[in-house]
């Protein structure tokens, strides 16, 4: 069996993200990057079903501009085996929409025919949670969002879901599409020898227009703003002066 993982390049998560001053969007310049998180731990999943023998091969898909191949040289070094990166984007600013890219990937798993998908979530950056059910939408798969846990066994997957109310187990059949919480599992840092190892495994490089994918832009963004600061809090000095305070704020 095949699994697929799409991963994504974003902001690493130990940086602070800037806004650009006229609002248009998140300034990148000499900015950190990174694998998603939640795209590690799909890698980190896959790496695991091949090495307990449920797997045979691991593919890293990435889907945005050309610097994204250091992501999938990232996921080769953990583990998998080959790489495929799409270039949709010349400008390191423009994010291609979840739906151009779950067209993207209907159209490589119709071509690499895997019995699993495993993508993160969600991305940090947009944190849209779209890509995983809009893919299972076009290829017609069982889906399995916000995996806790995943047990393959034969054609199905047993699928342990975070939920408002605590854990929902399903089971799906294969081929199926699984998208990960963070709670997964802790993925591996990739050796020295592996990283060295990673250089020399295939990455085969691709277009939308080789697989007759529109990616245009269907939504503009107006405008992107910083969450508004925090304000301070208020020292009180007895038990009834922050009782008052609190029915003044019309907290109690």
């Amino acid at each position: 069996m095949k699994v697929l993982v799409p991963v994504k390049r974003v902001i690493d998560y130990n940086v602070k993200v800037r806004v650009k001053a006229d609002g248009s969007g998140v300034d990148l310049a000499n900015v950190k990057m990174s694998m998603n998180p939640f795209d590690e731990i799909a890698v980190e999943e896959a790496i695991r079903l091949k090495e307990a023998g449920k797997a045979e091969e691991v593919i890293v898909v990435s889907i945005g501009v050309k610097q994204a191949q250091e992501t999938l040289r990232t996921g080769l070094a953990m583990g998998a085996d080959r790489a495929i990166l799409v270039t949709a984007a010349d400008d390191v600013h423009e994010d291609i929409e979840p739906l151009a890219v779950a067209k993207l990937l209907a159209a490589i798993v119709k071509e690499e025919e895997p019995g699993l998908v495993i993508c993160g979530k969600q991305a940090i950056d947009n944190d849209l949670n779209a890509t995983g059910q809009m893919l299972a939408a076009l290829t017609g798969y069982a889906q399995a969002t916000n995996a806790n846990s995943l047990e393959v066994d034969g054609d199905a997957a047993t699928v342990a879901r975070e939920v408002d109310g605590g854990l929902q187990t399903i089971k799906v059949k294969l081929p199926a599409i699984v998208t990960t919480d963070l709670r997964l599992n802790e993925p591996r840092y990739a050796s020295l020898p592996n990283i060295m190892k990673a250089k020399k495994k295939p990455l085969d490089e691709k277009t939308p227009a080789d697989y007759g994918v529109d990616v245009a832009p269907r939504l503009e963004i107006v405008k992107t703003a910083e969450p508004a600061e925090r304000a301070a809090g208020i020292m009180v000095g007895s038990v009834d002066e922050l009782v008052e305070k609190l029915k003044e704020k019309g907290a109690i």
